[in-house]
């Protein structure tokens, strides 16, 4: 009994070492938010502000349109995760369903490529959005964006599917339901929670994605919010850091609430209430 009690209390206070871990850098960059430029630059920084002050946050939107670039951000965003999830959603059921070699191969490519570096890539995808005129374009990072997270999406969602009983589709399937029928009424309510964390999971890839939108937006007018914080860094590498802290802080509220709104429905049992007693 003693064993399992010690263990369990070195389990509990490695969770709360990496929580802490975690939770460190982003609030330190809340209380860098709000401190003044004298506090910024005292050799004794505090983690509370001595004198909280906005100004910072007015400097950042006075400097930077990011208003227009956090819009760019949410579209290109939402509309990379329902456009890869309407595509994984009913892939990943026939790789559920049907292990057939063609199946085992896509999951080795969906394994194999996610060991693949962004630089390796980012030329083939420049030269075949440019052949198709989709440089400096929101449809063309879109386009990317579904592309690269469509197998994390699929593996995913494949695992969900498992999760699912075949004898509730087999109980369908027994009442007179086709396949469609099946995975429209049936298996696609179940998978709802996979399906919104797969979402989730490609909102945040895609507002977070630095990269691929530096090198395939060229005008200041298309760019994301990834893009426009490195505007806050001079031409020197010195970080205007009260503003950028600010700016930054504003690009981690979204991805933060649309969290808090909806773990629960993640972590909420997928199968409640499915089987009837």
């Amino acid at each position: 009994m003693r064993t399992s009690t010690t263990g369990r209390a070195g389990q509990y206070a490695a969770l709360l070492a990496y929580l802490v871990f975690l939770a460190f850098p982003f609030l330190w960059l809340v209380s860098t938010a709000f401190k003044s430029p004298r506090e910024l630059g005292s050799l004794h920084p505090t983690w509370i502000p001595r004198d909280p002050t906005l100004d910072n946050f007015r400097q950042a939107f006075d400097e930077q349109p990011l208003l227009r670039a956090a819009g760019n951000s949410l579209l290109a965003a939402s509309a990379a995760a329902v456009i890869a999830v309407l595509i994984a959603t009913p892939l990943a059921y026939v790789m559920a369903r049907h292990r057939t070699r063609l199946a085992k191969a896509a999951t080795g490519w969906v394994v194999v490529s996610q060991a693949f570096p962004l630089v390796l890539v980012i030329i083939p995808l420049f030269l075949v959005l440019k052949n198709l005129r989709l440089i400096n374009s929101l449809a063309g990072l879109v386009l990317v964006y579904v592309v690269w997270a469509l197998p994390f999406a699929l593996w995913m969602l494949v695992g969900y599917v498992r999760a699912v009983p075949t004898e509730l589709e087999e109980a369908a399937a027994v009442d007179g339901a086709g396949r469609l029928r099946t995975l429209v009424s049936v298996t696609a309510p179940l998978l709802a929670p996979g399906i919104v964390a797969t979402a989730l999971f490609a909102f945040i890839t895609a507002w977070n994605e630095f990269f691929f939108a530096l090198v395939l937006l060229k005008t200041s007018d298309k760019q994301t919010l990834p893009v426009v914080l490195t505007h806050f860094i001079g031409a020197e590498g010195v970080a205007d850091l009260g503003p950028l802290a600010a700016a930054a802080f504003l690009a981690t509220l979204p991805s933060l609430i649309i969290f808090a709104i909806i773990q629960r429905r993640i972590t909420g049992g997928m199968l409640a209430g499915a089987v009837k007693s």
